[in-house]
């Protein structure tokens, strides 16, 4: 098996972001080909092959996406010289070492090479071996979409101009019964349309994502790494973050659109540029994570927490507005059991349960509602704020202030 093959591709068709796509595209596609004018002429028929060609390349690039994947990473892997594994960051869940701009997705449950996202319209993610094919799918897509609003435009503007006389001449003026004899087709055609313009404004920030994304050889993952790196970096005053991997536009656009090029390092090894190595941004992330682990805090369930993404019953509808807008998933808890928490909002944390001996299903690490938990130290005694504690008796008297006269002479003493 190599590094991108699935044993279930074409399973991956059956979900609903690929199911969902092709049906628009088909509900589009058709309507235009019925609404396309009927002049018989050279212009037209120029049209019509640009339009077929435009759907074809759409659609061949959408199952390339799909069938080739963004290139897998084998479960359990390992460097070739077992001394850069202490350069590697460990899956536990696929029980091997990352290599250099790999990372695990968790909807794929596997180790992604040059991951930069879920992709859930092609059920994938978009990476090492298939970002080419993704991007191209998504231009040919947007001037398919873009080439049937200009068709759907033309055809219902000529269309409603031309009802008048039409119903005039074979319908005794009677314009209302001939707009419901091709009711269907008109509402059809006002669908499709309106499907074109939100079609054509997604794939257009998309596809102004990704070719920004390329031109700076960086994923939207590795984005994020860079972004706390210059952070983390300035705060300590250190020596600023430089990408490894931005070789300049024309060998970042060539690393993805040449494929002999592409596959050169085996989505393993890739170019970078002087004064970096492979491993530059994996130990800013090693750096990262052990800071991660010095600012986690333990916490302590009491009350129960349903993992649901909207607990209006349980936690009420301050806690629901106060939601996440992630991804992540959420985590369900009960009484006594021990999260690690990395990240806190006002009405949420996020961290990994400890799992111990049960056997309970689903996410172990998400979010979950704050007042579900409260924060412990190393004995499980619970931690109380210090601006929580009654103060003692009288201790506003001994509060900052001009210093008292008896304090004055104890001092000289």
């Amino acid at each position: 098996m190599t590094y991108h093959d699935d044993p279930y591709e074409l399973g991956l068709f059956l979900h609903w972001g690929p199911i969902v796509t092709l049906i628009l595209s088909a509900t589009v596609t058709l309507t235009t080909w019925k609404w396309w004018p009927p002049e018989e002429s050279l212009f037209w028929s120029a049209h019509f092959a640009l339009y077929v060609l435009l759907n074809v390349l759409s659609l061949y690039n959408f199952v390339k996406a799909v069938l080739v994947g963004p290139g897998l990473l084998p479960r359990g892997w390992h460097p070739v010289n077992p001394k850069e594994a202490k350069y590697m960051q460990y899956c536990k869940k696929c029980e091997g070492y990352k290599a250099p701009r790999v990372h695990h997705c968790r909807r794929c449950d596997r180790c992604v090479m040059k991951m930069d996202h879920h992709c859930p319209w092609i059920n994938r993610c978009v990476g090492w071996s298939n970002q080419m094919y993704f991007v191209f799918f998504l231009f040919f897509y947007l001037m398919s979409n873009l080439h049937a609003f200009c068709v759907l435009t033309i055809s219902g503007y000529q269309f409603f101009m031309d009802s008048t006389e039409i119903a005039r001449r074979y319908h005794n003026g009677n314009l209302e019964r001939y707009l419901r004899q091709h009711f269907f087709g008109i509402f059809m055609a006002i669908m499709s349309f309106g499907l074109t313009i939100g079609i054509v404004l997604c794939m257009l920030k998309l596809l102004v994502i990704q070719i920004g994304a390329i031109l700076k050889n960086v994923t939207d993952v590795e984005q994020w790494i860079v972004e706390k790196a210059r952070a983390r970096r300035y705060k300590k005053n250190m020596k600023p973050f430089v990408f490894p991997y931005n070789l300049g536009w024309k060998l970042n656009l060539a690393e993805v659109l040449n494929i002999e090029r592409q596959h050169r390092g085996h989505g393993i090894e890739f170019p970078v540029v002087k004064g970096c190595n492979q491993y530059t941004l994996t130990l800013e992330q090693l750096a990262q994570k052990a800071e991660k682990r010095n600012r986690t805090r333990t916490y302590k369930c009491i009350l129960p927490a349903t993992g649901s993404w909207l607990p209006i019953w349980s936690q009420g509808l301050r806690v629901i507005f106060d939601s996440p807008l992630t991804d992540d998933p959420r985590i369900k808890l009960e009484p006594n059991d021990l999260i690690r928490v990395t990240r806190k909002r006002k009405h949420w944390l996020f961290g990994e349960r400890v799992v111990g001996d049960d056997s309970r299903k689903g996410a172990i690490r998400g979010w979950f509602p704050r007042r579900c938990a409260v924060e412990v130290n190393d004995n499980g005694d619970t931690i109380v704020n210090a601006a929580a504690k009654p103060e003692a008796p009288n201790a506003s008297k001994h509060r900052v202030g001009k210093p008292k006269k008896s304090d004055k002479i104890n001092k000289d003493l």
